[in-house]
């Protein structure tokens, strides 16, 4: 095993949102958004003391149970580094609970700050980085794309998960409308059923391969390439308003799907300004960020 050492004491990491499956790419296709969350992390004789500013303040915990810590502490084990305390100071704009990424965020954005951290950094390369994510998030559609940036298609292994940036044109603009209500991954995972007829997965596998060639130059084909038969509708249980929304959207020509297990709505496109004055009306929050062409970025803090 690697022994790396402690080669500076503060960092800032940059990390940005996700949106996964992208309607048929189930636990497979990503894409990273302009949304972005701040991490500073320094390396104390303290005890571990976390600040958080934005979405989840005064909510999330604020020592060593923080998911930033916890990825930390993880990524330095994994290469033999020693321990410290840690001040975190993180200002989240990244919505927490809404299907956009922030528990993969927090993972990669502790794992890079390691990274970062560490006089070998080599030791965490992308690949171990995704890896040690995916023992945080059990599945790493969400994690490839807050890596690598752009959009991503990730699989597994029996070494482990595996990822690759496909091509996204510029036609691909996207909307994330988000909703004011919170829904937990694990309850939105949950309703989906154990198994899937024959047909469906046959219907998605064609579409998910559809997308691939939508989003890096068909926007013709978007409409089409997002029809999902796996996970969506049978999650209208728990995000009934969303399903709502996206069937609306559809009828209207937009590329609408579930953001991740929601209940935010992702659109490929840009939605007019009608529709988004229509959903600020109802409390729903609009986005129009661009894709994160860069995935998770760490730097040096002068002076750290």
């Amino acid at each position: 095993m690697t022994v790396a050492r402690l080669a500076r004491d503060a960092v800032r990491v940059q990390v940005p949102a996700t949106s996964a499956n992208l309607g048929p790419g189930f636990d497979a296709l990503g894409i990273a958004l302009d949304i972005v969350d701040d991490i500073d992390v320094r390396a104390t004789t303290g005890l571990t003391h976390v600040t958080v500013t934005g979405s989840g303040a005064g909510t999330l915990p604020e020592g060593e149970n923080h998911l930033v810590v916890r990825a930390i502490r993880a990524a330095l084990d994994h290469v033999g580094a020693p321990q410290a305390g840690l001040e975190l100071r993180c200002h989240n704009r990244i919505p927490h609970g809404r299907g956009l990424g922030s528990s993969a965020a927090a993972v990669v954005g502790g794992l890079v700050a390691a990274r970062g951290l560490v006089s070998e950094p080599e030791a965490l390369d992308d690949a171990t980085i995704l890896a040690l994510a995916d023992e945080f998030e059990g599945h790493p559609d969400n994690a490839a794309p807050a890596i690598q940036g752009g959009a991503t298609v990730a699989w597994m292994e029996p070494g482990g998960p595996r990822a690759a940036r496909l091509e996204v044109g510029p036609h691909v603009r996207p909307t994330v409308l988000v909703p004011p209500g919170e829904l937990l991954t694990g309850k939105a995972r949950a309703v989906l059923p154990r198994q899937v007829a024959h047909g469906d997965a046959a219907f998605n596998a064609g579409r998910a391969a559809l997308l691939v060639l939508a989003l890096a130059q068909r926007p013709d084909l978007l409409l089409p390439a997002t029809e999902d038969r796996l996970h969506q509708s049978q999650r209208a249980v728990v995000m009934e308003e969303s399903l709502r929304v996206i069937a609306t959207l559809r009828e209207l020509g937009l590329p609408a799907v579930v953001s991740g297990a929601g209940p935010s709505v992702l659109v490929l496109s840009r939605a007019d300004d009608a529709q988004v004055a229509a959903f600020a009306r109802h409390g729903w929050q609009v986005h129009t960020p661009a894709v994160a062409v860069q995935g998770a970025t760490v730097s040096p803090v002068p002076g750290g």
